[in-house]
Formats: structure tokens, sequence, C-alpha cells
């Protein structure tokens, strides 16, 4: 019996390529990434099973291209590379990796909250530029203490409420906004307070974005928003890019209408070294890594391969989107 095809817009780990050999004819792009749009529009034509990345804009072109088609599995908890509505439309599974990145996105949060209020990554490019004789006067470079800060969390799900955690051993206070209240117990055990989105944008020193990318988050964060804050307020987002209107943020971090802010992702990946927030000293810049521990990376991989399994099958992926 002839293998069904499946193809990968970039590798992954061996343990999962060799899982797939063994069940279906695979090639995996090893060209420019992300992979041109012509050149996946090519390749989907006659494969059963598509692994894609984040990078990978599969839109209603892309999926009208594909004939036999049967699952799209992304190495990502994020979906919004993908036309989900139109691939349900085409009776195209897709799954995802949710739940497994969890730790690994909180930790890189709070890594980042850390940095750009102690000024570490600054610091670092101090030393690298040579001027560190520089800052010997008793207000030259000081950062701001953790305790006694109040972190608010936009979005206490999974990862916000992993990042409550970490920030209640600092002893930080702790408010949130999510569109309901989670449980009176959840509450007390992380030490959080729910309050709306106005109060969060107007009390909170520090913000962390930990919402999905939807029309409601899309460019959230921009200069209106910008001038509610604390002039002494820092903004991490290790969610989507395009919640945040980029050049709003550029020139509230410019003329200090906020004090700094930590970016994870941008709202279009990868930047290069010319982008306007290299030039920013009061940002902490990170290439969409939230995911990227070992362990966490390999749990990824186990389930891409899960799922894309179970959906070119017809069946169900561990971690479905639209079905």
């Amino acid at each position: 019996m002839k293998k069904k095809r499946v193809f990968l817009t970039r590798t992954l780990h061996d343990f999962a390529l060799n899982e797939l050999k063994k069940r279906y004819q695979i090639e995996v792009h090893s060209g420019k990434i992300p992979i041109p749009k012509t050149k996946l529009r090519f390749k989907i034509q006659d494969i059963d099973g598509l692994i894609c990345f984040p990078y990978d804009k599969i839109d209603k072109e892309i999926i009208d291209a594909a004939k036999n088609l049967k699952v799209i599995s992304t190495y990502s908890v994020g979906f919004d590379h993908i036309d989900t509505q139109y691939a349900k439309e085409k009776k195209i599974r897709v799954g995802h990796t949710p739940e497994v990145l969890t730790d690994a996105t909180a930790d890189l949060a709070f890594s980042l909250l850390i940095d750009i209020l102690r000024r570490v990554s600054e610091g670092d490019r101090i030393i690298r530029c040579g001027r560190w004789q520089e800052i010997f006067g008793a207000y030259d470079y000081v950062g701001v203490d953790l305790q006694g800060k109040t972190l608010g969390i936009l979005g206490l799900g999974r990862i916000g409420g992993t990042l409550a955690k970490r920030a209640k051993a600092f002893d930080m206070k702790i408010i949130y906004h999510n569109r309901k209240a989670v449980s009176k117990s959840k509450e007390k055990t992380l030490g959080a307070k729910y309050v709306t989105f106005e109060k969060l944008i107007k009390y909170s020193d520090i913000i962390s974005i930990h919402v999905p990318h939807t029309t409601l988050t899309n460019q959230l964060f921009d200069m209106k928003i910008f001038k509610k804050m604390k002039k002494t307020a820092v903004l991490i987002n290790t969610a989507r890019g395009k919640i945040i209107n980029e050049k709003d943020l550029i020139v509230a971090l410019d003329k200090k209408i906020i004090a700094g802010a930590a970016l994870d992702v941008f709202e279009s990946e990868p930047i290069g070294k010319n982008h306007p927030l290299t030039k920013i000293q009061n940002v902490v810049l990170a290439p969409h890594i939230g995911s990227s521990t070992k362990e966490t990376r390999e749990k990824m991989a186990m389930i891409t391969v899960k799922n894309l399994n179970l959906g070119i099958n017809g069946k169900t992926p561990v971690y479905s989107v639209g079905y």
C-alpha cells in the first residue's frame, strides 16, 4: 500500500522525523525560512499532511492549492497563522501544541520582567561597549525592586496563572483582568485580585500580556493605552506581537511615556538589526523563545506528530482547533 505523503516546512527532532518516516513518505523543506509562499503552494498540492511553524502563513490561497490535505499540524500553541475557519470548511483538521509550554513561557516572561526592571541586558551592552566606568554615580544606572510592585496580568490562564506564582514568591502585588474572573479559590491560591481593564492599565507597575491575538485584542495596546499607564510602568509581551501597536510603542518608549518594554514577539517576525526597536535602550528584545527549552520543544514535537497521525486518519487531533 502506498504511503501517505507528509511535508514539513522545516525540520523537527530526529526522533520525530524517524517516527514519521515509519508511516509516511516525508519531505522536509531545507531552504529559506519561512518557506516561500510559491514553493509551499506547489508542495501542498499532493500531500496528505502538513507540519508547519508559526512563521508559515497558511491562508485560503494555500489551502485551496491542496487537493488531498487532511490535516495541518502546527508546531506551536498559537494558530493565528492558519485560516482555521476555512480549513474547517474544507474538512481539514488542525492541531496545535498548547499546555506543554506553560512553564517555559511563564519563566521567560518573569525573566524579562527581572531583566527590564534591573536593566540586565542594558548592563551587558554597557560592558561590551567599554562604558562601565561611566556608571559609578549614585544615580547612574539604577533599576527598581520587584518587592511591593504591582504586576498586572492580562489573561490569567495557564501561562498567566503560572507567572502569578512566580511573582507571588517575590512578594509582588498581583492584579489581573480576564473576560470573566477566575474562581475565588484560584484567586486566593495565586494571591491575585480581579480588576477592570482600565484599572489594570492605571495601577500596574508591570503589565504582562497573556491573551491570544483576536479581532478584539488586535493593536489593543496603542498610544491611547500607553498614555493611561504609569510613566514608570513597563510592558511585557510573550503572547502575540500584533496585540501591540509597535509604531505607538516606539514613540511611547522614545518619549518616556512609559518606562520600558520587554518583548519576545513582534508584529512581523523576524525583525532585523535595523528595526527601530533595536535602537532604543529601554527595551529588552528576545527572538520569540517562549517555548525554547529542550524539554518543552521535545514535548511539542511529540504532540505535533500525534496530531498529524490522528488527523491524517480522519480522527480528531489531541489538541484540535475548530473540531
